[in-house]
């Protein structure tokens, strides 16, 4: 099946406005007769929810933690991307719009990223109004902060913690439609199939995690808000519980799975400290506001951070890429921090961890503070004490959650980072209405591929979960369902959801009869060693390939020698986790073969037969300026579609941050 986008014709910053005033409604009589099933509540899904919920449809929301607020959007540290300018910086809707390009790799949709540009200042106005926390400036107007792949300051936040504020706001605005009943949530629920009547997307089979019981549900259309896959590494910044599982299902119903070697490394993690480990912790981007990265001169160097002195440190960033410094994109820095642990200059214990110090900002600060308090000849300490002071109140969460985990002092020594697996940028294959290639079934936020390209840049995955969520769904959803007013509900009892249901129990059964000798988790360990070694910050040929027959005996003997206790029909956390690591095993497959179909770096996918002459990634736009949507064919067969990519308005250039 071609690939048809349906991006509006005319000029990209009138595109959406122009599909706005020609798009199809559903009448609000009508609306109350349609049926819309949500799965996941985080901030793509309960704002979706919400807002359909709002406009009178009937909307099921499907959660499979035991409330929304523990969507994994709450993890979200630093902040939202919105062009207001407040800063009077320079900023703009364009400018918003051309550093996710460039900072993407030229390897995202113009007409998409500009439309998330566009809608990114009405996001801040409802999340205000909803009481969002949000950082104010003296005067009482909202503050901003850099992040990277900008020159400018678009960063909005509340403290370290902006996604649990804006989840708040969205599960507020969730439940007022659930007390007004225009939404049912479902909690503790897990969507494990699709069901598909006369080619569309009519409903969805889902597992009661508490009772083990299967239902069917029905609904003229599915919203897929599922996150992200970064799991399949086994080790990443996600919760525990983040999976791919409904939009796998999605992709072996014929959603194509669009880019999904394309994963975020994060470059500010908390190093990995040993093999008891089960995830990793982000320290948030903003840090690199302030803070500056460094390395000894001197490889090997054992001695403590603050007894190095200046001229003996490597701020490796400000030398290489002056323009930018710190504030260079994740893909950069992150490669950056690899490239420096790999040839020998790493700190801490292992020597794979890079130097986060905040002491000029400490002082710079307390300096500050001293000036507007009218202090002079103010003490080194007192200088000190006051910079403290300052950085607590705006990063105060950020310095006790890393003191906690590592029990070091970041006031007192920098903090230890290292890069992590954090976002995917891959995803289900939708086009400009967030539709996959199945009629019916849309994916938003994250389960999508479409704003990020190559390297998400920091602050824009809550943009773009609220973008598709408030602003954009609502439309695009209405366009599809004012052909289907005259569609009743389909009973549940309808030989597809029959169907469709036998195959999930026989899939459970089939699990649960290996009685095998290996735990779940020892399968997910494996796993993503795999991944991450042969697919993760560089790749080449010969790994990859290496990376596709270990993924396909691991996928052999999870089938033969899986073991999960207890029984189907009851509350069984390792059923379900068996469930979605087979499913992890599956995409690992595809994400390798992804990667070695595309011989280019491009973002923090580097080729290493791809490389300048200085070890910067090398991009080929000549024969790579696609996204690449995989159509599943039968078991471990995939057939690759392209969706060229046309530059109308930012024109590919090799990226420079220096």
């Amino acid at each position: 099946m071609p690939l048809q986008s349906n991006i509006p014709a005319g000029s990209l910053e009138n595109k959406w406005t122009d599909y706005k005033g020609h798009v199809k409604l559903v009448n609000p009589a009508n609306k109350r007769k349609i049926e819309v099933i949500v799965v996941g509540t985080g901030l793509a899904g309960a704002s979706a929810a919400a807002s359909l919920g709002e406009l009178g449809y009937k909307v099921k929301a499907f959660c499979f933690q035991d409330s929304p607020r523990r969507a994994h959007s709450i993890a979200a540290q630093g902040g939202i991307n919105a062009a207001k300018n407040y800063q009077n910086d320079g900023d703009s809707v364009f400018r918003l719009f051309y550093d996710t390009i460039k900072g993407g790799d030229y390897r995202a949709r113009e007409a998409n990223v500009h439309r998330l540009a566009e809608v990114s200042t009405a996001i801040i106005d409802q999340c205000v109004a909803q009481g969002v926390p949000f950082a104010r400036e003296y005067g009482g107007l909202l503050s901003n902060r850099s992040f990277g792949g900008t020159q400018v300051q678009r960063t909005f936040y509340a403290a370290g913690q902006t996604g649990q504020q804006l989840l708040l706001g969205a599960y507020s605005a969730l439940e007022r439609q659930v007390a007004l009943g225009n939404v049912t949530m479902y909690a503790r629920h897990e969507m494990l199939d699709v069901v598909m009547i006369e080619g569309k997307a009519r409903g969805i089979i889902a597992r009661d995690l508490i009772s083990g019981e299967l239902e069917r549900h029905f609904g003229h259309a599915v919203l897929l808000c599922t996150g992200g896959y970064g799991n399949v590494f086994y080790l990443s910044t996600n919760a525990m519980g983040s999976n791919v599982t409904a939009a796998w299902k999605a992709h072996k119903k014929g959603a194509y799975f669009a880019n999904p070697c394309f994963t975020q490394i994060h470059p500010t993690c908390i190093p990995v400290s040993g093999d008891h480990q089960s995830k990793l912790t982000l320290m948030s981007e903003s840090l690199r506001n302030d803070g500056r990265i460094w390395v000894p001169k001197k490889a090997g160097d054992n001695r403590k951070a603050v007894d190095i002195p200046e001229d003996e440190r490597d701020y490796y960033l400000e030398r290489r890429y002056p323009a930018f410094g710190n504030l260079v994109p994740r893909d950069v820095a992150s490669r950056a921090a690899k490239e420096r642990c790999d040839a020998g200059f790493g700190v801490g214990t292992t020597k794979m961890a890079v130097y986060l110090d905040y002491a000029d900002a400490i002082v710079r600060y307390g300096k500050i503070e001293a000036g507007k308090r009218g202090m002079a000849n103010v003490s080194e300490a007192d200088i000190k004490k006051m910079g403290k002071e300052v950085v607590a109140e705006k990063y105060g969460n950020l310095f006790e959650m890393y003191e906690k985990i590592t029990g070091e002092n970041p006031y007192e020594m920098p903090m230890r980072i290292y890069p992590a697996v954090h976002y995917t940028m891959g995803g289900l294959w939708v086009d400009y209405e967030l539709q996959t290639t199945v009629p019916g079934l849309y994916a938003l936020g994250e389960a999508n591929f479409s704003d990020h390209g190559a390297n998400r840049l920091g602050a824009s995955a809550l943009m773009q979960g609220l973008a598709d969520g408030y602003f954009v769904i609502p439309y695009t959803l209405g366009n599809y369902l004012a052909d289907d007013i005259r569609t009743t509900a389909i009973p549940t009892t309808h030989p597809a959801f029959e169907e469709t249901e036998k195959a999930v129990r026989e899939r459970i059964e089939k699990l649960m009869s290996i009685k095998g000798t290996q735990t779940v988790e020892s399968f997910h360990k494996r796993l993503g060693k795999i991944i991450w070694d042969k697919c993760g910050m560089a790749r080449n040929e010969e790994g990859l390939k290496w990376a596709i027959a270990e993924v396909q005996k691991l996928k052999a003997e999870f089938w033969s020698d899986v073991r999960i206790p207890g029984a189907a029909n009851e509350m069984n956390l390792e059923l379900d986790k068996a469930n979605r690591v087979a499913d992890f095993i599956e995409l690992g497959e595809l994400m390798c073969i992804d990667a070695l179909s595309r011989n280019e770096s491009c973002g923090g996918h580097f080729r290493e037969e791809s490389q300048t002459e200085d070890g910067e990634a090398r991009r080929d736009d000549e024969n790579y300026r696609y996204v690449a949507a995989w159509e599943l064919k039968g078991d471990g067969q995939w057939e690759l579609h392209k969706e060229a990519l046309e530059f109308e308005v930012a024109k590919p250039s090799q990226r420079s941050y220096k």
